[in-house]
């Protein structure tokens, strides 16, 4: 059996701020800082020795990572890094406050530009300060995108298209390897790669909400991958409620 965990980042300003996140490149509060420390303490406690970690780009995942490796002593183990990782790009809806946006739009939208498959939200305009093209991590020498192919916005299908072959061709084969492996990454690129692990449906993945700094854990077949199952550590209630708390985040006043 091999096992993995998949680790979203923990609480952001914009989280804080219930604001539509995406691509932008905010920090940890000194909650998330709290919940990144936690995470590291019980996957200590759990018997996890890391020997790699992979992570997006964005500096409220990268943070996580250090700060939980930190409580661990594996600060030293390598990282690779990749957008592919990154949270979905959420579109011109980036910097919004998600309540607001659904008082505006209704419940009803605003939940399917959150949570739907393959409604993406509305796009950004190519010369939106926003446009990752203006973000030097998103250069075609690091990224290996050319400024036209940059996501605009995203849907979950879109985040699937990109994170899953990054799974399959770099992650999956370390994990088969023997290596003891950790994703740092965001609430919707791990929904993206749950929904490949578990075979959820398209209608059903709207209502899986991954919270910030619990570790999830996936045991998995040696030779398929497949999971046997899947366990967030610590306190299972208290995970369950800060699952509910993100399904609320973009409910109208």
């Amino acid at each position: 059996m091999k096992k993995i965990v998949l680790l979203r980042h923990g609480e952001s300003a914009w989280n804080k701020e219930n604001r539509f996140t995406g691509w932008t490149d905010v920090d940890l509060t000194e909650k998330g800082i709290e919940e990144a420390k936690n995470a590291g303490r019980l996957m200590k406690e759990a018997g996890f020795a890391f020997d790699i970690a992979f992570s997006s780009v964005l500096k409220r995942a990268m943070r996580t990572l250090w700060l939980s490796l930190e409580e661990m002593d594996r600060l030293w183990i390598p990282v690779q890094r990749s957008w592919r990782l990154n949270e979905r790009h959420y579109g011109a809806l980036q910097g919004l406050n998600k309540a607001e946006t659904a008082a505006k739009y209704g419940d009803d939208q605003v939940l399917v530009w959150r949570r739907s498959y393959d409604t993406p939200p509305p796009a950004l305009e190519f010369d939106d300060p926003r446009h990752p093209r203006f973000d030097a991590r998103y250069a075609p020498q690091y990224s290996g995108m050319s400024p036209e192919h940059l996501p605009l916005t995203e849907c979950l299908k879109d985040t699937v298209a990109r994170f899953v072959p990054y799974w399959e061709d770099t992650i999956a084969p370390v994990v088969k390897s023997g290596k003891s492996v950790i994703v740092a990454a965001h609430g919707n690129s791990i929904r993206a790669l749950v929904k490949y692990l578990d075979n959820i449906s398209d209608a059903d993945i709207v209502e899986l909400n991954i919270p910030t700094g619990i570790p999830l854990v996936y045991e998995l077949d040696d030779d398929t991958l497949k999971p046997i199952r899947s366990y967030y550590l610590g306190d299972a209630e208290a995970a369950a409620a800060a699952a509910a708390a993100v399904a609320n985040q973009a409910k109208g006043k």
